[in-house]
This record gives C-alpha cells, structure tokens and sequence, in this order.
C-alpha cells in the first residue's frame, strides 16, 4: 500500500515538527508549507492525499488557500482538515462550510486528529 502523503500548512515551526513525526511515526509521507502563497504551489507540486491547514497565515489565510484549491482540478476534492489558535464561535462553522472535513483547536490532541486524518481518508 503506498503511504498516504499530507501535507501540513503551519507558520509555527514547532507544531510543523511536532506534527511531522508524529505523523511520520504514524506511517505518512509528510511535506509542509509555511505560508498561504507556498501551501498552493506545494498542494499543486505534490498532489497531498489530505492537507491539515491553520487559518492564520502570513501570505493568504486558510480561507483563500481552502478556496484557491477548491478551483484546482486534480486538488478540488482533497480533505482538508482545520487546525487553528483562531476563535472557534467564529470560525468552526466558516471553515465547515467552506468544506474543511473536520475543525480542531490548538494546541491539538494528536490522537484526535490522527483518527480525524484515518476516517478522512477513507
């Protein structure tokens, strides 16, 4: 079975890491970008299986980049799945709608998310 590869979008380097070896450690083939306008070219570069993606980012928040992808043939329909320090009233349904799969507050349980990621997957 290939590895199923993600794709972390973070401007906070040590969730980057801490993420990227849990996620490694999981069996995934993890590549990351740190901003908006890099998470795009990346996304398009490396066709992702998943992309886990923050909203508050330098060069285009999550929202552009959720819709940017959105208009990108071979990436319109892959998951993406939410992980922000942003307020959850105001963001958990905005982010829903705009057709993340799932929506988590940091700092995020790995568990959590690891189960989030597997039935995103599927």
């Amino acid at each position: 079975m290939d590895k199923k590869k993600i794709l972390i979008v973070d401007d906070e380097k040590d969730l980057l890491e801490t993420l990227s070896a849990r996620l490694k450690a999981n069996g995934y083939d993890v590549t990351v970008a740190l901003d908006g306008v890099r998470a795009v070219s990346v996304a398009q570069a490396e066709k992702p299986d998943l992309i886990l993606l923050d909203i508050g980012l330098p060069a285009g928040d999550g929202y552009s980049v959720m819709e940017r992808i959105s208009f990108i043939t071979p990436l319109a329909m892959t998951p993406i799945i939410v992980i922000t320090a942003l307020d959850p009233v105001a963001n958990r349904q905005r982010v829903l709608q705009a057709g993340a799969k799932a929506f988590f507050l940091k700092p995020v349980d790995t568990d959590k998310l690891l189960d989030a990621i597997k039935k995103a997957l599927q």
